[in-house]
């Protein structure tokens, strides 16, 4: 087995970043994964403590967010990038309302507005109340889109580390386990609900795929897993990943 891909999500549900590598500390998030969060207006969220995904605007409510690509520019501010929109080069501590005003044609008029962005205090706001690395198999994706009949972005799972190498659904006996990335371990804790925010196509940011009714045909309840870090050290594309305990 061997470490495929790696992701990363800056603002939560909106946008994504590929990596060739990245510094893991243990009992941490990615670095910069989901540091931001997109409050709405029902919600008083702050980011000082760790809050359900339902007080952030996300992708599962608002498909077009699905397609926002994100990366870093040279003097460290983040510039965003959507078919719809254009692009908008921020500061995510200091340009909330710049940002708001960029992101806001793309949430539905039926839903509750933006307000603000926030930086999460203590680690990143992934759905999880613990902070998550969340790890997938490339093989079992590739199953999802036998079943469909058609290739499928990974984006669609919002998944931090793609692993190959392994037989479909093998991350299904990984709860409870220990995998090992190079010099990196990680405790794998649950598999993910995962929600509409799948049916969203990445590029187009409409909603085209059934995609939970794919994997419930498919005796799948959750897709990919959760983990903890707990150690310390830099990963990579192509580093060997084995089960350890």
């Amino acid at each position: 087995m061997n470490l495929a891909q790696i992701w990363r999500y800056p603002i939560k549900s909106h946008g994504s970043e590929h990596l060739d590598a990245i510094d893991i500390c243990s009992g941490k998030t990615l670095p910069l994964d989901r540091t931001w969060a997109v409050v709405h207006d029902q919600s008083d969220a702050d980011g000082s403590t760790w809050v359900p995904c339902r007080n952030f605007s996300r992708v599962a409510k608002a498909p077009q967010l699905a397609a926002i690509s994100t990366s870093w520019t040279s003097d460290e501010k983040l510039e965003l990038s959507h078919p719809s929109i254009g692009k908008i080069c921020i500061n995510p501590d200091f340009d909330s309302a710049e940002f708001i005003n960029w992101v806001s044609p793309l949430m539905p008029k039926n839903r509750s507005s933006s307000i603000k962005l926030v930086r999460s205090i203590q680690t990143g706001m992934t759905d999880t109340d613990f902070p998550s690395i969340s790890i997938g198999n490339l093989s079992s994706h590739q199953e999802v889109e036998k079943q469909h009949g058609q290739e499928l972005s990974l984006l669609r799972w919002r998944c931090n580390l793609w692993i190959d190498g392994c037989e479909p659904w093998a991350e299904n006996e990984w709860i409870g386990k220990t995998l090992k990335i190079g010099d990196v371990t990680f405790r794998v804790q649950e598999e993910i609900v995962r929600c509409l925010a799948t049916t969203a196509n990445p590029i187009t940011g409409i909603r085209d795929v059934d995609t939970l009714g794919i994997l419930e045909s498919m005796g799948q309840d959750d897709f990919t897993v959760a983990a903890i870090a707990t150690s310390s050290g830099r990963i990579k594309s192509g580093d060997a990943v084995e089960i350890i305990s």
